[in-house]
């Protein structure tokens, strides 16, 4: 089983290759991208990190992306890369949280991963082994409540994040890659846990300021607007 693996989420965006059919490892290329270049570099490090292996698009098996939350840029981006890689080759997509990563990543079997989400919130998981119980936006007050009768142990990958929860003793662990995401994409393969390509969106989590960039790209793009079936503009044309 050949996995292409994208993540898109943080600043500096990563791709991995695995082979289920190889010796250990079974990662056996990866590539991290310069910081915020994926707009521009995603898509011809996905073409290089083929090429080097020899392996051709339609050799793989599926195409594995981490989909938020996160930058809400590098989201889309990796999001728009996977969706349009399967529609090219018929490939079927795996979509991965973020924060399902980062709680493998953390040796217990309850965890509550928690990620930075700026303005004093946080992106929280709670997860038993890789059964995902909920995902949500918390302040750092709401955050407190919920681990102070919650069994598990909080696993964070920044900096700033494991500062301002020091209380909760967290679990620090290196900033998740593509590669990470290796053993859930197996998991969601083997159970056949296919994304719906035509609908597959970014896990925000936080819907409003995703809504929000939308409309401000559509703001300096106006003729991209014009022509989306259904717009405000078509509707007034009418």
């Amino acid at each position: 089983m050949k996995i292409l693996l994208i993540d898109a989420c943080g600043a500096a965006a990563s791709l991995a290759l695995a082979d289920s059919a190889r010796h250990a490892p079974a990662v056996f290329a990866q590539s991290v991208l310069a910081e915020r270049s994926a707009a521009a570099t995603l898509v011809p490090a996905v073409r290089d990190l083929l090429a080097g292996a020899k392996i051709e698009l339609k050799d793989l098996d599926a195409i594995a992306v981490i989909h938020g939350p996160g930058s809400f840029t590098g989201v889309r981006i990796g999001v728009a890369a996977a969706k349009g890689l399967s529609e090219g080759t018929g490939k079927p997509v795996i979509a991965i949280s973020r924060l399902a990563v980062l709680a493998s990543l953390c040796p217990a079997e309850r965890v509550h991963p928690v990620l930075d989400a700026g303005r004093g919130e946080f992106y929280v998981g709670s997860y038993r082994g890789m059964e995902c119980l909920h995902e949500e936006l918390l302040t750092h007050e709401q955050l407190c409540a919920l681990m102070g009768g919650a069994p598990g142990v909080v696993c964070v990958c920044e900096q700033r994040v494991a500062e301002a929860l020091q209380g909760m003793t967290p679990c620090v662990v290196a900033e998740p890659v593509a590669a990470d995401a290796y053993a859930l994409a197996c998991a969601a393969y083997t159970a056949k846990t296919f994304a719906d390509v035509a609908a597959l969106d970014a896990n925000y989590l936080r819907r409003a300021d995703a809504e929000m960039l939308e409309k401000q790209r559509a703001a300096h793009h106006p003729s991209e607007q014009k022509r989306s079936p259904g717009t405000p503009a078509q509707a007034k044309a009418k």
